[in-house]
């Protein structure tokens, strides 16, 4: 992959955004932008997408010693004990953390390293004069990642802070984006429902399963780890309603086909309420309720890149990774998308 290729910034507006649209019956794929959307897509398809909010998790601070710290909070404190201070966290620092080991953060906060685990996860509680979730709102990064430069800094802060962020965000909970839904605007909705074309919601926490390499020789021995879902009756129901009627279910990115072929029961039907699911897609996956998919490009190795090429087949995939490649498309999380039919 070029560096130039991997988007730093998201384009000036968010449905200006290039979109390469794969046919895969024809094995045919075309250049357009994503603003062509309504042109598309059919009257009667339903738009199923996440309306996670990411939480600003990323925080600088430093050790007693003087030395520097990154770490990433992570939502999921249930598992931590009962103490909302208590958080398990990813750390990056210059020397491994000893458990005991004072950390100290911006507004007088600091936190106490309890446990050392493996693959930099340690579990720390915070302290002082905020909790440890107003310090995030008032001085966290988003948990962008790591290709994407930035560092302490604050030039992109603002920057990232609304683009970071789906213009569906409410629930609050993930530690990555649903990028696949970053491209939406509200005009853009509103022309797709004047299309006849609806939108239903459900919620994904994206985990930090997301970010981990896959180190299995076998892929299907890869764990993502688990991650919250929530599908609302009405979901439910407009999925079922949509397929009666001859309609294409179309997801709208990775999270949202992880929670649907999750959720379907053995009659097809699509079971609402709240769950947990670590499934990976991999190439021979019979997929059930998804009929298309809109999604961004995906790094090479990861189980992101499993679920496509399960979706659309792995050649067909890669030449058309390499068709946008040569002509210049932006690559990852702030970059361009592909609509597969």
């Amino acid at each position: 992959m070029p560096a130039e290729s991997i988007a730093q910034v998201p384009v000036s507006r968010r449905d200006h955004s290039r979109l390469l649209v794969l046919d895969r019956k024809e094995e045919a794929v075309s250049d357009r932008f994503f603003f062509d959307m309504p042109s598309l897509l059919r009257s009667g398809d339903l738009l199923v997408v996440n309306d996670t909010r990411v939480v600003p998790a990323r925080l600088f601070g430093r050790k007693e010693s003087g030395g520097r710290v990154e770490i990433l909070v992570l939502g999921d404190n249930d598992s931590a004990g009962k103490d909302p201070e208590t958080r398990f966290c990813l750390l990056r620092s210059s020397k491994r953390p000893k458990k005991g080991g004072l950390l100290l953060f911006e507004s007088g906060v600091s936190g106490k390293v309890r446990e050392v685990l493996e693959n930099g996860l340690v579990k720390i509680t915070f302290s002082g004069d905020c909790s440890i979730n107003s310090l995030l709102e008032e001085q966290g990064h988003m948990p962008l990642p790591p290709y994407i430069k930035r560092g302490e800094k604050a030039t992109y802060l603002h920057l990232d802070k609304e683009r970071y962020q789906t213009i569906f965000a409410k629930t609050a909970g993930a530690v990555a984006a649903p990028t696949a839904g970053l491209h939406f605007t509200e005009d853009l909705i509103d022309k797709l429902k004047s299309g006849g074309i609806s939108v239903a919601q459900l919620t994904l926490h994206v985990g930090h399963g997301t970010f981990r390499p896959v180190r299995t020789k076998d892929i299907r021995r890869h764990h993502i780890g688990d991650e919250v879902y929530h599908i609302k009756p009405e979901t439910a129901d407009a999925i079922e309603q949509t397929r009666k009627k001859g309609g294409r279910v179309i997801a709208v990115g990775t999270t949202v086909v992880r929670v649907l072929e999750t959720a379907v029961t053995p009659d097809g039907s699509i079971l609402p309420g709240h769950g947990k699911t670590d499934l990976l897609v991999t190439p021979g996956f019979s997929f059930r309720v998804v009929d298309a998919l809109i999604t961004n490009f995906h790094l090479p190795k990861s189980s992101l890149l499993f679920l496509v090429s399960a979706f659309a087949g792995l050649e067909f995939i890669k030449k058309s990774y390499r068709s946008a490649i040569e002509k210049g498309y932006r690559f990852y999380s702030y970059g361009d998308a592909m609509l597969i039919l």
